[in-house]
């Protein structure tokens, strides 16, 4: 049986600074390469590997997780790959063409069916995992958001940016689990000790202290503390809505024939601006998480974005400013440079 693993590096796409008001742009780093279509390939990959290595999972045992689509697919593939059985936990937001191909990969689907009172979906995704651990014996849950192999799974990432850039002075990344922002930097600090890091989230994230509201982006964002999240790692954070991510990802289709979901329109927009602001000769590199294909009834949909009042939304030219995080809530592109661990404020 031949199946596909990792084994080359993605490519790196130069994208011109997106207002076209100053000639300087960003390299971005295309994930959707991989052969899951994403990044978490990678993390999938990783994280059962090192389980089965260390024999947490054993030869046949029974992999759950809770996803929202990307993980999903890595672990899929990571399930054909070591020959385990795959259940994944999800929620009715999950589009159908995601789960119709988990299931043609030979993962079970789990969709709950009422967010948590307090944590939404996720939460309640995360409680029928545990549920799930206690029916079946020898199951294995890798937990992407507290798990340091996610993190370690994204070292060959940041090796590949740094032998095809030569250097990076700013890393963009979108922040969900924490896994590949805090993966990347730590390994091209190594190599680039100056390194900037940005992090990229949504509206209605509490990851960065700002209060759960229910969330329109998936794939970056949460409502719980992933302690993958490395909080000193960062020099300033960015918030963004729906309606900017979805022009940034219209924009760069239209330009590069490149684009991507939710994670790919926010970080796009955000690396524009710190290429457009920065000193020339800036070298800055941001992680697309994953391609569009999967965003084609949403993001790509004009009837659901006109419904959701996501068209004709033009960004401003310049994000807002806040001096921390508790400020206000943001409801637009908004950024901070006070970047703090919100359980260790509130400890």
């Amino acid at each position: 049986m031949s199946v596909p693993v990792l084994h080359a590096s993605t490519p790196v796409l130069w994208i011109d600074e997106l207002s076209r008001t100053s000639p300087a742009g960003f390299w971005a780093k295309l994930e959707s390469a991989n052969p899951g279509g994403g990044m978490k390939d990678r993390a999938a990959l990783h994280m059962i590997g090192r389980a089965l290595d260390r024999g947490d999972l054993l030869p046949g045992g029974h992999v759950v997780e809770s996803t929202s689509g990307t993980l999903g697919l890595g672990l899929a593939l990571a399930g054909i790959v070591h020959g385990v059985p795959v259940t994944l936990v999800t929620d009715p937001g999950l589009e159908p063409i995601i789960q119709r191909m988990l299931r043609a990969y030979g993962a079970t689907v789990d969709v709950v069916d009422r967010p948590h009172p307090a944590g939404g979906w996720q939460e309640a995704r995360r409680e029928r995992v545990s549920a799930l651990l206690e029916s079946l014996p020898g199951a294995y849950c890798p937990d992407q958001y507290n798990n340091p192999d996610n993190v370690a799974g994204y070292a060959p990432l940041a090796h590949e940016l740094a032998d095809q850039l030569g250097h990076v002075d700013v890393l963009v990344c979108a922040v969900g689990t924490g896994g590949h922002s805090a993966g990347v930097s730590s390994v091209l600090r190594t190599h680039f000790p100056s390194l900037r890091l940005v992090g990229v989230d949504t509206i209605g994230s509490t990851i960065f202290g700002q209060p759960a509201r229910p969330r329109l982006m998936r794939g970056l964002g949460s409502s719980i503390y992933p302690r993958n999240v490395d909080y000193p790692a960062f020099d300033q954070v960015h918030w963004v809505n729906p309606a900017e991510a979805v022009w940034a990802c219209r924009t760069l289709a239209a330009r590069h024939y490149a684009s991507g979901g939710w994670s790919v329109g926010a970080v796009a927009l955000v690396a524009s601006w710190v290429a457009r602001t920065s000193s020339p000769g800036t070298r800055i590199a941001a992680v697309f998480p994953d391609g569009p294909q999967r965003y084609f009834d949403t993001v790509f949909n004009d009837e659901y974005c006109a419904a959701n009042g996501l068209l004709g939304v033009v960004p401003a030219a310049d994000p807002l400013e806040v001096a921390s995080p508790d400020e206000r809530e943001v409801l637009s592109w908004t950024r901070c440079e006070s970047v703090v661990d919100p359980l260790a404020v509130t400890a």
